[in-house]
């Protein structure tokens, strides 16, 4: 779940962090008062996407007239398709530098990855690619957690003025207290500010909260704006769905088994319409993603992929047996599946009436690019 950026300043501001003063408006008059006290004013739209200053969602203003017009501008403004849920209006800082900082998962190691450069605004990514060593990192057991001793020593690095280095000292512990206690894929800064006195300020604020953690924190729940319908299907259902804008409709139990399906697809030369997940506590919920797998009208086959272990295959099996026979699948489907379960799958399978069902996934991918060249 992604948070707005005044959600998560709000945030910011009540574990410590320092962010600029602002207040969330939707209409002009909202905001009329905080104007006349914070001339200029910073108006920055509110979308669940990056890009917007890019795309001219961030204006400023310094007289009731002018802020009245850049409002109900921002208000009409889609960035990538969406329009704001409000706008964000704050004071204007003295930006002396702007600087970059983050928290988040570095799956490969199970740690913490903590980010930080003296280089921060829209042109991260470009620093990121150019110059990658600017980009300081620290990875962070998560049971030990951040410790004091090893942001100072990374910060001293940076070469950064003491009065400075303490403070982003202090805004990089309470930005991992936030990654943690808000169960956070991402918590970003960018840019964190040192104003002209030497303050550092969060400019900035990107947070993304798990979904299974969103239900601790319903104050900020909202609809994703980005999913499709059936993205929102299948998330009302516990799935793990991302719809793609090829034709052959993906099911496998496990994300790698997945990423390695849409592999095999490619490698044919047809293109998967999505990625869809059953596995762990979701396994026996095959029959509903068929469901969710065929309602995209782009699919022409469905290629299920399963290797069965803690996932049973001959529980996914009936679930996949259940849709054929209740007639919910209008298409060829090639099934893949070994493991745990394989072979009382596989004769429920047979005994449904599906015939195209193999033991390598290479084979099955095969048949897959033959039945969509056949469908055409």
């Amino acid at each position: 779940m992604k948070l707005y950026e005044y959600e998560a300043k709000d945030i910011f501001r009540k574990n410590g962090l320092r962010v600029p003063d602002g207040i969330a408006v939707t209409e002009p008059a909202q905001g009329l008062a905080f104007l006349e006290a914070h001339k200029p004013a910073v108006l920055k739209t509110q979308v669940l996407t990056g890009g917007r200053g890019k795309a001219g969602g961030i204006l400023f203003s310094d007289n009731a007239k002018d802020f009245s017009e850049k409002i109900e501008r921002l208000k009409k403004l889609p960035i990538k398709g969406m329009l704001p849920r409000g706008i964000l209006i704050e004071e204007k800082l003295d930006v002396r530098q702007e600087m970059y900082m983050s928290c988040t998962i570095s799956r490969s190691t199970a740690e913490i990855l903590f980010m930080f450069s003296l280089t921060g605004g829209v042109e991260i990514e470009s620093v990121a690619e150019n110059n990658p060593e600017a980009i300081r990192k620290l990875s962070i057991n998560v049971l030990d957690g951040m410790k004091p001793s090893q942001i100072e020593a990374l910060v001293a690095k940076t070469g950064l003025e003491k009065k400075i280095a303490a403070q982003v000292c202090e805004a990089a512990l309470a930005l991992y207290r936030i990654f943690t206690e808000y169960r956070c894929q991402i918590a970003e800064i960018n840019p964190l500010v040192v104003t002209g006195d030497g303050t550092v300020v969060a400019g900035d604020a990107k947070m993304e909260i798990f979904d299974e953690a969103a239900k601790l924190h319903p104050e900020y729940f909202k609809e994703d704006l980005t999913c499709t319908p059936l993205e929102k299907r299948a998330r009302a259902m516990d799935l793990g769905y991302v719809e793609l804008s090829g034709n052959v409709g993906v099911i496998g139990n496990g994300a790698g088994l997945n990423m390695a399906t849409l592999d095999i697809i490619s490698f044919y030369g047809a293109k998967p319409a999505n990625f869809l997940e059953v596995s762990g506590r979701t396994y026996g919920k095959a029959e509903d993603a068929v469901g969710i797998v065929v309602s995209n009208p782009n699919v022409k086959v469905v290629f299920g992929n399963f290797f069965g272990c803690i996932s049973r295959c001959d529980v996914i099996a009936e679930g996949l047996a259940a849709a054929h026979t209740k007639g919910s699948i209008r298409m060829p489907m090639v099934i893949a599946m070994r493991g745990t379960g394989a072979k009382e799958g596989l004769e429920t399978l047979k005994k449904a009436g599906i015939t195209e069902i193999y033991e390598d996934d290479i084979e099955a991918g095969r048949r897959v690019a033959e039945l969509l060249k056949e469908a055409k």
